[in-house]
């Protein structure tokens, strides 16, 4: 029995294999790949109500716990992909500072819900990696900021260690009168 219509050669899957590459600035024929762009969009501007968008960031930032960490998760497959993809670590480094910033305060009680719905971590992402992609990026204005936000983590820190100090020596005190 012969069979028609059937190829007699197989062909190979026209797939890319995906290999790192370094950027070089300026270039602009880097593209982001559409499952990225699309990752954004749902995460961050799938709902639009009036002159509002939202995504499903906001949506698990409403499941304690674990809805901020699959956020978290899922933003940083797309800081990954643009490490892949040779961006400065300068740029990594601030979009890894956007997803903490949202993570961090979305897990706060009822403001960090609504923080949740406001703050887009990933689209801030994504223009930091299509800035990066075309050569765009100021590495020292990346370093600041991330070190602006560090000094801030820090200092909010240092208060309540402060007052803890304050606080043992003020009873060491009225203990030892």
């Amino acid at each position: 029995m012969r069979l028609t219509n059937v190829p007699t050669r197989i062909e190979p899957r026209s797939e890319r294999i995906h290999q790192p590459e370094v950027i070089s600035p300026g270039r602009s024929s880097a593209r982001i790949p559409d499952n990225i762009l699309d990752l954004e969009r749902l995460m961050d501007r799938w709902i639009q109500v009036g002159p509002f968008s939202f995504g499903l960031d906001g949506i698990l930032g409403l499941v304690p716990g674990l809805g901020d960490l699959a956020s978290g998760l899922i933003s940083a497959y797309i800081i990954a992909h643009a490490a892949r993809n040779g961006v400065p670590q300068a740029a990594l480094a601030r979009m890894m500072t956007n997803v903490a910033i949202d993570s961090i305060l979305g897990m706060v009680p009822f403001i960090g819900d609504l923080f949740d719905f406001l703050f887009k971590a990933n689209t801030k992402n994504l223009a930091i990696y299509r800035e990066a992609l075309a050569g765009n990026r100021s590495p020292a204005k990346d370093w600041g900021f991330v070190a602006v936000v560090l000094t801030g983590v820090l200092l909010l820190l240092a208060i309540p260690v402060s007052l803890g100090i304050y606080l043992l020596l003020q009873l060491l005190r009225t203990a030892g009168s």
